[in-house]
């Protein structure tokens, strides 16, 4: 099967890509236009993983159907994942799809391309921390966030019949990762407390280990001291310049000695697959695709965007965020349908920073906003923040559903919440 576009990934940006590209072209009979590849049958925003993995937020409620959203959108859809990719030929391999029982479901298959787009994502960069692997959780996907939250619900049972009455959750990262997952924690916890007779009740103990000498250190100074504030009034242990330099099990090793904890998470650094470097592009030290202002990796007719590319940004690379994923989507949508139409975009992709929210549970918040407002850099927190979090996720189901197509989701799942509540414990 050959496909004019084919993006692998279903992440933000190349979901958003796809959707883009699939109004815009629609199908036509004879000729397959726009391919969307993604090893999950349904789509999670990556920036709610942490609600997930705390029970705040529920996967199979919130997830979106691939197949349903290929339809709306117009485009195709296949589950598979990529084992082999090769540019220059213009052709990728996707790995067979295995059963529970461990029969083969779909072989492998061959599909052929005049232009690709890479939006494989990015995994968890441990930085060679012995035991690291072994001994922490990650959330890179959804699968992982709903095996941590099954965990989490064991270990809270567990806590409440112990006779010290107590969970240890340590958080290595202080980044907005592990800051929202501490906030989103408590909130589960106290959700969870209000519904245990006393005699069940116990000690939530959460510490987050960073490295840099404050957390949100990729953020202004000041977000980074409105959260450290809000954090340590609900009880979190915050310790920043403190390396980790291991990690057993119930316990990391750093620098001044030793945390112990029931549960530890790792959420400091990203760092792309390996396998990207045998693909046969040029890769970066972290395995992300070396694009130009373009968004073209070394060979032609093949993008990357996302956590898996390096861009430059001036004299520094764009961060690996959501809105630059959504941004570098609009931009590329624009390319490739000029390039359908043998017409080339001149302007060059320009990361534009508008700021930065950070959720520190269902009713506060940090954040700034850049320009506009209050001069550079306009400060927000509490509700108005909180607020302002959340209609990012709702701007990015825009994208892809539509505005009424969001609204009608939005209040479905608000009604769902107030019958059956914010936590789930099943």
């Amino acid at each position: 099967m050959h496909y004019d576009i084919v993006v692998i990934g279903g992440g933000a940006g190349g979901l958003e890509l796809a959707a883009r590209l699939g109004r815009k072209l629609g199908r036509t009979a004879g000729r397959e236009r726009v391919l969307l590849v993604d090893r999950s049958v349904f789509h999670i925003w990556k920036p709610t993983l942490h609600e997930v993995a705390a029970g705040t937020l529920d996967a199979h409620q919130e997830g979106l159907s691939y197949m349903i959203l290929a339809r709306r959108n117009h485009f195709s859809f296949t589950l598979g994942e990529l084992v082999a990719f090769d540019p220059v030929g213009k052709h990728m391999t996707l790995g067979e799809l295995v059963g529970d029982s461990g029969e083969v479901l779909v072989p492998a298959r061959t599909i052929g391309f005049t232009r690709a787009v890479l939006a494989l994502g990015s995994g968890s960069n441990f930085f060679g921390t012995p035991g690291a692997a072994e001994h922490a959780w990650v959330l890179e996907q959804a699968d992982d966030a709903e095996r941590f939250q099954r965990h989490l619900l064991g270990a809270f049972t567990r806590a409440a019949f112990a006779e010290q009455r107590r969970l240890g959750v340590a958080i290595v990262g202080g980044g907005a990762t592990g800051v929202e997952l501490s906030a989103e924690l408590l909130e589960a916890h106290a959700l969870l407390q209000e519904g245990f007779g006393a005699e069940q009740r116990f000690r939530l103990d959460i510490t987050i280990i960073e490295a840099a000498p404050r957390i949100l250190s990729a953020l202004p100074e000041k977000i980074s001291k409105q959260a450290t504030l809000a954090l340590e009034r609900k009880g979190v242990r915050v310790l920043t310049a403190t390396p980790v330099t291991a990690i057993e099990a119930a316990r990391l090793l750093t620098k001044d000695g030793e945390v112990r904890a029931d549960l530890i998470v790792w959420a400091a650094g990203i760092k792309a697959a390996e396998a990207n470097t045998r693909f046969g592009l040029a890769t970066n030290r972290l395995n992300q695709f070396i694009v130009d202002d373009h968004l073209r990796t070394s060979v032609a007719d093949v993008y990357a965007l996302g956590d898996c590319a390096q861009c430059p940004w001036g004299e520094r690379t764009v961060p690996a965020r959501a809105q630059a994923a959504h941004q570098q989507a609009a931009y590329l949508a624009n390319v490739l349908l000029a390039a359908l139409r043998e017409r080339v975009v001149d302007a060059p992709y320009v990361y534009r920073d508008f700021g930065s929210l950070v959720s520190l549970g269902e009713k506060r918040g940090v954040g700034s906003l850049m320009g506009g407002l209050g001069g550079p850099n306009f400060f927000i927190e509490g509700l108005l923040a909180k607020w302002a979090y959340m209609s990012l996720h709702l701007d990015h189901h825009r994208a892809i559903l539509g505005p009424l197509n969001t609204l009608v989701l939005a209040l479905a799942r608000l009604l769902q919440r107030r019958v059956s509540g914010r936590l789930k414990l099943h």
